[in-house]
């Protein structure tokens, strides 16, 4: 938790402070009363001032309560102006912790999201946050307030009555007592409640991102019971610390009661056997011992909810850090500049493995695609054609050779200046709330309604956009619910093409194509991107057939290159591929 704290800036620290200065106005204030009422209760049964050896009378009682309701105004500005100081320290600090966290995790790889899981991250960045927040609203004032109150009352009662402070000491021993007991229970229970709720953000994603799967396959008890099960055990977790934090309330009820029973079972045995002179300082004592031991186990009550809270907090914090501290496999490159090749991909004896993995996914890779060149890959599903186009973008790097763009290893780029580089439409097709216009231009901001209008008509899209209401400012639901498998990827082809990149990289983007539509786009992007390299990724031999490159991949390795009539000819895995999807005669006139 203290190394979070060092994202606290200047102006919160001075907000502190203040708090600080604040909080012990308002113990003083709350502890001058007592003293008021001391007089006012002398007052009230004829008692002599002993400053000045004259009678109390009724003007001291309006007087002393003047003082005592200005003392309680005056606490309650000083407990308004901190809670202002202390709320706004707490919500900068959470939102900044917010944002953070969130650029740390855009510099992330795949595989730490993978280390981490998208549930736990987003539970991270929210629950976890909102712990810290929650500890620093509540507990800066506490644990600020509550040992100050409790010194300061402790000295006021210092060389009093001895039995009072031995009653008073017996509450706090018992009180501190169990919440150490309680505390040792639920401790342990506090982390597993933060991973609970991963598991239960996990499966309510999965439920909810699959619901068509779900429905279509009638497994709605199957994932009934899966998240059951999970709910089960968050359920059984936080009824135990409910139950075992539920003794916390009884206890501080019974240590108040228990201390004021004392306070006045004790004061009535000394009253009784005092001399009549002494009865009236007694009574008063009495009184005012009652308020101060009251002030004192109200603050080690305080001091009992930061443990309630303090201990949920702390996990929370620890699995913030474990992500601030995570290292970057895919660490910045310095930079290459101006590149004097322009759109050249090469792979040089590439091999990669996934980590924790037990063999290599990619095995010696290598081949070369100049500017303008149209490189395909096709293979068996698991043979790893998408591995090799994730390596470009470097969404993973390479374990073993060399990925060049434009003659330079992409380690040495940095990330925004690859990525600059490149136009990549995923094999999910991935659209974003908000607009059609905001969805196209996504990595070209400073694309006019030319560009964009252009990039939708290359994709074929211009049918449906301008059937939306408003074109191309149509609304996009979130994950473009709204729009077909194929109307999705169009629009994701345009957004790649609105980028007027070097490489195209395009990741079993036409499946969802029909042939007509999918022979008729490649042809559209032939003719525009003609000086572009085009990396393809397909399952169809009917959309890779005019590749400059065809690359044929088989557990990982390179069985067979070059044109798809070369390929006919020499490799067997390709023929067996073309011929399960095209008659002979249609590859014969292909």
């Amino acid at each position: 938790m203290i190394r979070l704290l060092k994202y606290l800036k200047k102006r919160e620290c001075l907000f502190a402070l203040c708090s600080v200065v604040f909080i012990v106005a308002q113990v003083w204030l709350d502890l001058k009363m007592p003293d008021y009422m001391n007089i006012i209760t002398q007052a009230s049964q004829g008692g002599i001032d002993p400053d000045t050896g004259a009678k109390y009378v009724m003007g001291d009682i309006w007087t002393n309560g003047g003082f005592m309701l200005m003392c309680a105004l005056g606490s309650m500005a000083c407990s308004v102006i901190t809670s202002f100081f202390v709320v706004r320290i707490s919500a900068d600090f959470s939102a900044r912790l917010r944002e953070i966290l969130y650029t740390k995790v855009q510099r992330f790889s795949m595989s730490e999201i993978n280390k981490f899981s998208t549930a736990s991250l987003i539970t991270r960045s929210t629950n976890d946050v909102q712990q810290i927040q929650m500890l620093i609203a509540m507990g800066l004032q506490m644990i600020i307030k509550a040992p100050i109150t409790a010194v300061w009352a402790i000295t006021k009662i210092a060389g009093k009555q001895w039995q009072w402070s031995a009653a008073v000491a017996v509450a706090v021993a018992v009180l501190l007592g169990g919440i150490t007991i309680i505390m040792s229970l639920v401790v342990k229970k506090f982390k597993k409640l933060q991973r609970l709720t991963d598991n239960l953000n996990q499966v309510t994603r999965e439920n909810l991102s699959g619901l068509r799967v779900i429905r279509a396959y009638n497994a709605e008890k199957f994932q009934e019971n899966k998240f059951e099960q999970v709910n089960g055990e968050f359920i059984k977790t936080n009824l135990f610390v409910g139950r075992v934090m539920a003794f916390m309330n009884p206890l501080m009820s019974l240590v108040m009661n228990g201390i004021s029973l004392a306070i006045y079972w004790i004061g009535a045995y000394v009253i009784n056997s005092a001399d009549l002179m002494s009865v009236q300082g007694l009574f008063g004592d009495m009184v005012v011992f009652m308020s101060y031991g009251m002030q004192i186990i109200a603050s080690f009550m305080m001091l009992a909810m930061m443990f309630m809270i303090a201990p949920r907090a702390f996990v929370s914090a620890n699995r913030i850090n474990e992500v601030l501290d995570t290292h970057e496999l895919i660490s910045e490159g310095g930079g290459v500049g101006e590149t004097e090749e322009k759109g050249t991909v090469e792979f040089r004896n590439v091999s990669f493995r996934y980590p924790d993995a037990g063999e290599d996914v990619l095995s010696d890779i290598s081949f070369k695609a100049g500017k303008g060149d149209t490189v395909a890959f096709i293979g068996s599903t698991g043979c790893g054609k998408s591995t090799v186009v994730n390596l470009v973008s470097r969404f993973y790097d390479v374990t073993g050779g060399e990925v060049l763009v434009d003659g330079h290893n992409v380690r040495e780029y940095r990330k925004n200046e690859l990525a600059d580089k490149i136009g990549y439409v995923s094999q999910k097709a991935v659209l974003f709330s908000g607009d059609i216009r905001s969805n196209i231009d996504f990595g070209n901001n400073d694309a006019d309604d030319g560009v964009v209008k252009k990039s939708i008509d290359i994709a074929h899209c211009t049918e449906f956009v301008e059937g939306e209401k408003g074109g191309i400012t149509g609304r996009v639901a979130q994950n473009g619910s709204n729009f077909s498998g194929g109307q999705k990827q169009r629009l994701s082809i345009a957004r790649a093409v609105a980028r007027e990149a070097e490489i195209y990289i395009f990741d079993d983007t036409f499946s969802a194509l029909d042939y007509k539509t999918d022979r008729e786009l490649r042809a559209e992007l032939k003719k525009e991107m003609k000086d572009a390299t085009c990396l393809i990724v397909a399952q169809r031999i009917g959309t890779i057939i005019d590749a400059d490159l065809i690359i044929v991949l088989e557990n990982g390795r390179v069985v067979g290159q070059g044109t798809h009539k070369e390929l006919l000819k020499t490799c067997s895995a390709y023929q067996e591929i073309a011929y399960s999807q095209l008659s002979e005669e249609e590859l014969k006139n292909a």
